[in-house]
């Protein structure tokens, strides 16, 4: 303690509560500071979109979330061909998803880095076509992203 005592009885109050703690053993005890969630893949379109989030951190919380991609009766992604270069439409949520193609659409889930495995070469995608922070990946863009991967991974 510093200084002078403010609150006598505090040091003794303080000792007893200590001991108690003690006492649980530490096993189904709640943490004090419970651990914090990453980010989800939404709120980072949404951060990364408005410019509060760097292109390095996206990825990263890209690499590792769950993507929800529409799916057709044959495996794959689906493509969408009436753009200028072909895309995939893919999305951060299930809601998303559903808002696009349908309570009773089909659909697989991948996470972000098997996405960037996975991707046809000269495709690019699109997350949250139908939401309020729709983000564009061109094919050079998948590019950058794939490369990024490969010096994450190998140096």
């Amino acid at each position: 303690m510093y200084g002078y005592d403010q609150n006598p009885g505090a040091q003794q109050q303080m000792g007893q509560m200590g001991q108690m703690g003690q006492m649980g053993g530490g096993y189904g005890e709640q943490p004090l500071y419970p651990e914090p969630s990453p980010p989800s893949l939404a709120d980072a379109v949404r951060a990364f979109t408005t410019g509060s989030l760097s292109a390095e951190d996206f990825q990263q919380i890209f690499a590792t979330s769950k993507v929800y991609c529409p799916r057709g009766d044959n495996p794959g992604f689906l493509a969408l061909h009436n753009t200028q270069q072909p895309v995939i439409p893919m999305f951060t949520t299930l809601k998303e998803l559903r808002r696009y193609a349908g309570k009773e659409s089909k659909y697989f889930v991948i996470t972000g880095a098997e996405v960037i495995d996975l991707l046809p070469t000269g495709y690019g995608f699109v997350l949250d076509m139908e939401g309020d922070h729709r983000m564009v990946f061109d094919a050079k863009a998948v590019e950058q992203m794939v490369d990024f991967a490969m010096r994450r991974m190998y140096g």
